[in-house]
C-alpha cells in the first residue's frame, strides 16, 4: 500500500510544532463517569462521578493529580456524572463550567468559581475552543461537548436518547469521538429491570443502544476519525463482546476502536 505522504508530513509537523490533544477516561459506566482532555497547556475534566479519593487514585494512573486540572465541565446533574464535582472543585479551587439548567438542578450555592455555558456559543479554556451541544436526555439542561485545538477536533457524546440533526452536524469531521453505547436492545428487553426503567433507558430521553451508536458513526462524516471510544457501557444490559461483535459486523469505521469501562476507564489516547 503506498504511503500517504501528505498525512505523514502533517503528523510530523504537529508533533514538532503544535499542541497534540490527548484524552482518557478514568471510568465510564452507570456508576460513575469522568473524562480527561489535555494538550500541552491545558487539562480539563468532563464530569466527575467518583469520590475525591477515587478520583485522585484514578488520575494517578494517568500520571496526573487534581492540581493539574484547569477546569471541570459538567454535562448534567445525574449522580454518575456530578457526585464528585463539588468536593473536587472546592478543595482545589477548580472552576466549573455547566449549563444554567444544570446549575439550577444541583441547587448548590457553595461551588466555588462558576461559569455558565451558553449553548451553541463557543468558548475557550486555555488552549481549547469548546462548544456545548444540547442533547435529549432526562435532565434539566444536559450538554455534551466538542473540543478543538490546532484544528484537531474531539467530541464527547453520551447520555442521550436519540440523535438530532444538530448533533449530526456538529459531530461530523472529528479526529476522535467518545460515544455512548449503553445497552444491547435484546439484553435490556430480556433483563431484570422493571418495565418503567426499561422504557426510560430505551426511550427518546434515555440512552443510546449499541445499534444506534454504530448507525450514528456510519452516518456522520468519519473520514478523518483516528479513534472511536465506546463508553457508558451498561454492566447489566450490555457487554463488550456483544458490542465488539456488532462493530465488526456492521461498522465501516476506518479509525481505531476502543472500549472504556467503569473499573479502568481507558489509557491515554493521542490525537495527532
Amino acid at each position: 500500500m503506498p504511503l500517504d505522504c501528505s498525512r505523514s508530513c502533517v503528523v510530523i509537523y504537529r508533533k514538532l510544532y503544535c499542541s497534540i490533544m490527548k484524552f482518557a477516561s478514568i471510568g465510564s459506566g452507570s456508576k460513575g463517569n469522568c473524562t480527561v482532555i489535555s494538550n500541552n497547556s491545558t487539562s480539563l475534566l468532563v464530569d466527575c462521578g467518583f469520590s475525591l479519593k477515587q478520583t485522585t487514585a484514578r488520575l494517578e494512573r494517568l500520571n496526573m493529580n487534581p492540581q493539574d486540572i484547569d477546569a471541570v465541565l459538567v454535562t448534567h446533574e445525574h449522580d454518575d456524572h456530578w457526585s464528585g464535582v463539588r468536593a473536587l472543585c472546592m478543595k482545589y479551587e477548580i472552576p466549573i463550567y455547566l449549563s444554567a439548567g444544570t446549575y439550577r438542578a444541583v441547587n448548590d450555592r457553595c461551588l466555588g468559581p462558576i461559569n455558565l455555558v451558553d449553548t451553541e456559543v463557543p468558548f475557550t479554556i486555555g488552549g481549547f475552543k469548546i462548544l456545548g451541544i444540547t442533547v435529549p436526555h432526562d435532565a434539566l439542561e444536559p450538554l455534551q461537548y466538542v473540543f478543538e485545538t490546532n484544528s484537531l477536533r474531539f467530541g464527547l457524546l453520551t447520555d442521550l436518547g436519540h440523535l438530532t440533526p444538530y448533533i449530526f452536524e456538529h459531530y461530523s469531521c472529528l479526529d476522535a469521538l467518545f460515544l455512548e453505547a449503553n445497552h444491547d436492545e435484546l439484553m435490556l428487553a430480556e433483563g431484570m429491570y422493571p418495565s418503567f426503567l426499561k422504557a426510560r433507558i430505551s426511550g427518546n430521553w434515555g440512552h443510546l443502544s449499541n445499534s444506534q451508536a454504530i448507525d450514528f458513526v456510519n452516518k456522520i462524516d468519519h473520514a478523518r476519525l483516528q479513534h472511536l471510544v465506546f463508553g457508558h457501557i451498561s454492566d447489566r444490559n450490555n457487554c463488550r463482546s456483544v458490542l465488539k461483535k456488532l462493530v465488526n459486523q456492521t461498522s465501516g469505521i476506518l479509525g481505531k476502536v476502543h472500549y472504556a469501562n467503569y473499573e479502568y476507564g481507558s489509557d491515554w489516547i493521542e490525537i495527532i
